[in-house]
């Protein structure tokens, strides 16, 4: 129930940030949230069969392709899809985006059996997920290998991190920047790919 002392507080708030940011920058972010706030409503009203959210905002040039009527996607409040961002469904999959996951530019997420991440999660620019694989020895049209992709609560995912299928990250895990990922990521770990630099000379 939205009271009074909640109203007064939402209100204080707003007039802090656009205090601290300056109007027209305050004004120009929310008038951005409005617009992409459509634009999640849009999608809704799109594949109405397929979504069910609540409030959520999709950024410019982002967009939902959903190709076949058993696709699920479910978004919780407030979960944030910046510019540029391709989420891809097919077959019978399900699709879960927690409560105020940021996922940035670019990011890409590919799902034919089942996506979860976890609330509070924020995903850096130019992700992939994917949750399954091509098996390039099979002959015939179905040549998918499925598996799963879960991602924990308030796990911090860096720019340009490939998640492969079968892949399950614990709860506030970090994943380094660059990192190609598959199999198990405790909670409250930083997973990394080990890299050497090498310089030969000519």
């Amino acid at each position: 129930m939205i009271t009074i002392k909640k109203i007064s507080k939402f209100i204080k708030s707003l007039y802090n940030e656009c205090k601290q940011r300056g109007f027209y920058y305050f004004f120009m972010i929310y008038f951005s949230n409005f617009f992409a706030i459509l634009r999640g409503m849009f999608y809704r009203l799109l594949y109405l069969k397929n979504i069910k959210a609540s409030v959520f905002f999709l950024g410019q040039r982002s967009r939902f392709d959903v190709f076949n009527k058993k696709s699920k996607i479910i978004i919780n409040k407030f979960a944030f899809i910046r510019k540029n961002a391709t989420i891809r469904l097919d077959f019978d999959c399900e699709l879960i985006i927690g409560e105020k996951v940021f996922i940035n530019d670019n990011c890409n997420i590919n799902c034919v059996k089942k996506i979860s991440i976890g609330n509070y999660t924020k995903i850096g620019q130019n992700v992939c997920i994917y949750d399954h694989d091509h098996n390039y020895k099979a002959i015939g049209t179905d040549r998918l290998i499925k598996g799963e992709v879960v991602i924990g609560e308030n796990v911090w995912i860096g720019s340009n991190v490939v998640i492969l299928r079968n892949t399950k990250i614990g709860d506030n895990a970090v994943i380094a920047a660059g990192s190609i990922v598959k199999g198990d990521v405790p909670e409250n770990s930083v997973f990394f790919n080990k890299r050497n630099n090498e310089i030969l000379q000519f």
